[in-house]
């Protein structure tokens, strides 16, 4: 049987997604306690790897295993396992067509900077922070120029497994709520590092440093030295993929991430 989970998590807890020798990881601490549940090793697969410091709203993974249990099982048994950073939300068996990489047909993330002089408190690790003013229309413009089949090469981490630069970014958008700036991305697939990085050159064309067709030369450049340092990812959240209607997944919900900003 296959299963399908939704989960969410902060990642100031966890060393990343992806499992480690030393452990410390989401996968760790989610195969460890599904394996308490399936009274049996659980090896799983995620929609989206996310690094350490890197929030998620909805995280997808399935898994196959040969024992059968209530769906409750893998939910609030599955939680009563797991560390207080991380909880699953739903659970729901799938065809064993499904991916919870490969079926997904995009992926949406976002990133939240408080932007005041005042580094944050409360929200530690929860926001990015940018001391100077930024101006809202300058970061409009430039994520104007985003979306549609780019080579992304300028934003891309030099360690990046990815077989291609060139992805298709559906949305860019950024938008201020008092002293936060919200962006908001969805494209085909990310690279390694690669809204961190956007973050960090819409911040730096914010700032007044560079003018928005900035970004315009550095998609035709393709060289990630000429684009700005990479952003922190105290502010960054995976908000999901995107499945076609006919696996009949839950949609992602994440409206409690508007209800919890500061």
């Amino acid at each position: 049987m296959r299963i399908a989970l939704g989960l969410e998590y902060r990642g100031t807890e966890f060393h990343g997604w992806q499992s480690q020798a030393g452990g410390g990881t989401v996968q760790d601490a989610l195969e460890a306690a599904l394996a308490a549940i399936a009274s049996q090793p659980v090896a799983t697969l995620c929609a989206g790897r996310t690094d350490a410091g890197v929030h998620a709203t909805q995280q997808v993974v399935h898994f196959d295993t040969p024992v059968s249990r209530p769906v409750s099982a893998w939910v609030r048994g599955v939680n009563a396992h797991l560390p207080g950073g991380v909880a699953v939300r739903w659970a729901q068996p799938v065809d064993e067509a499904f991916h919870a990489r490969f079926s997904a047909r995009g992926r949406r993330y976002r990133y939240v900077l408080l932007n005041r002089p005042q580094r944050p408190g409360l929200w530690q690790g929860r926001v990015g922070w940018f001391h100077l003013p930024l101006s809202l229309a300058l970061m409009q413009d430039a994520c104007g120029r985003l979306p549609g089949e780019h080579d992304f090469s300028a934003f891309r981490a030099a360690g990046c497994q990815a077989k291609s630069p060139v992805k298709i970014m559906t949305q860019a958008a950024v938008t201020q709520r008092g002293s936060l700036f919200v962006f908001d991305f969805e494209a085909s697939a990310f690279l390694h590092h690669m809204v961190r990085n956007l973050v960090g050159s819409l911040v730096a064309i914010g700032k007044g440093t560079h003018a928005p067709t900035w970004i315009d030369t550095l998609l035709t450049m393709k060289d990630r030295t000429l684009a700005a340092p990479t952003f922190s990812p105290d502010g960054l959240y995976f908000r999901g993929p995107i499945y076609e209607p006919h696996w009949g997944l839950p949609a992602a919900s994440d409206d409690f991430l508007d209800g919890f900003l500061p």
